[in-house]
């Protein structure tokens, strides 16, 4: 089972922009998540092509299962 973690962020022209990360730390700390969003946003280090993050949108754990299916 593959986790990741997608942190969503608002940019200046109002638009979405999430950065992944694959198989985050377990187990995951909302407040931890919560400060590297707003380090990422105080020192300006991802810019969207929608701009700059100016705010945090919101955060999430993905998780998916992948079964291969034999084909005769």
């Amino acid at each position: 089972m593959a986790r990741v973690l997608e942190m969503i962020f608002v940019t200046e022209e109002g638009k979405s922009a999430t950065i992944s990360v694959e198989n985050p730390k377990e187990p995951v700390d909302a407040n931890t998540v919560k400060s590297a969003m707003e380090q990422m946003i105080a020192g300006n280090a991802f810019v969207a092509s929608s701009g700059d993050f100016v705010s945090i949108k919101g955060a999430r754990l993905v998780e998916r299962n992948v079964e291969d299916v034999e084909l005769i």
